[in-house]
């Protein structure tokens, strides 16, 4: 009898497994290069097909490396000239022109860092080891110092937005000038609340929408007039320190990475957003002022909670059933 039961039970847990995780676009990959062990941005390559720009968080030096999202090997390393010594790296997003941005924003002293930087420099034609000139941008919050691990460049205005942890007062969505100056101070001035510990985020191809992910959750928004609009929940993988997403280049899927050695990528299904699509009137990320709608209630950690207690269910509901055919009297 026991024999009997066991490939029913199998099948069942398979089934609950499935139906409890969502689709993935392709298979996962890990990052095989052990230089990379704190991925903390992802961007995806308009110009090499399939490959994918990350960094380490901190206490690596100014480099960036080009991944192969089929493999996992680094294809390029690429390290910036004429910036100054990174402190902490968080983010990296590709605008117009294929013009790649970093983000050093992370402020991991508590908010004591007055300004942050942000670095910019274009990306390479040939993926080839090679050392690139980049631009450095000092920035400033218009509300004080901020720990933030999300920047993201609208890809049709070029405008940079950044989103800071979730700390005393709320997370919120921040962007800066319209056109950045190497001379002066850039000022990051606020555009909207954001009920979410958020770790990093992405603007899909075409502008019109936009995700941010938090360690275990995520929500998705409407983005026009540079303004956020919630719009439901984000499905997000469960890692072991979920840091990194962005979209591929053609908006079909998003891809969530981690930080920590041989780490992977995860991708997943995404609605919208395509490059193809119209999108919606006055989505041009122009980043006029006033708050938005970009408070929620707080629900976007919770959904691979929800996951882990639909597995347990079915599992219990299996054993019970396991159970009471046991019990039943054998013929004979």
């Amino acid at each position: 009898m026991r024999a009997a039961l066991r490939l029913p039970i199998a099948a069942a847990l398979l089934a609950l497994l499935v139906c409890a995780a969502p689709a993935a676009a392709q298979d996962d990959v890990i990052l095989t290069d052990p230089r990379i062990t704190e991925s903390s941005g992802l961007a995806a390559s308009r110009q090499h097909d399939g490959v994918y720009w990350t960094h380490n968080d901190s206490e690596d030096g100014p480099y960036v490396y080009a991944v192969d999202g089929e493999t996992g090997e680094t294809l390029a390393t690429i390290t910036l000239r004429g910036i100054g010594e990174p402190r902490d790296v968080e983010a990296i997003s590709l605008g117009p022109g294929n013009q790649l941005y970093v983000g050093d924003i992370g402020d991991n002293m508590g908010g004591s860092w007055s300004y942050v930087w942000v670095y910019r420099f274009p990306e390479p034609k040939r993926l080839k080891d090679a050392t690139v000139d980049a631009v450095q941008y000092e920035m400033q919050y218009e509300d004080g110092p901020r720990d933030a691990e999300a920047l993201m460049v609208h890809p049709k205005t070029g405008r940079v937005y950044v989103v800071s942890k979730k700390e005393d007062g709320g997370a919120a969505m921040y962007v800066a000038p319209e056109k950045l100056s190497t001379g002066s101070m850039n000022i990051f001035r606020r555009v909207a609340p954001i009920n979410l510990w958020v770790t990093d985020g992405a603007f899909s191809p075409d502008g019109t929408r936009m995700a941010l992910r938090s360690y275990v959750g995520g929500r998705m928004y409407r983005f026009a007039d540079g303004r956020p609009e919630e719009d439901g929940r984000l499905d997000v993988p469960l890692q072991s320190q979920g840091e990194s997403m962005t979209y591929t280049a053609d908006g079909s899927a998003i891809v969530f990475g981690s930080e920590g050695e041989q780490s992977d990528l995860v991708w997943r299904e995404a609605e919208g957003g395509s490059d193809g699509e119209s999108g919606d009137a006055g989505a041009d990320g122009s980043g006029s002022g006033g708050s938005a709608d970009g408070a929620s209630g707080g629900d976007g950690d919770r959904k691979p909670v929800t996951a882990v207690l639909m597995v347990g269910a079915g599992i219990g509901a299996v054993l019970l059933l396991r159970r009471a055919v046991a019990r039943r009297p054998r013929r004979g």
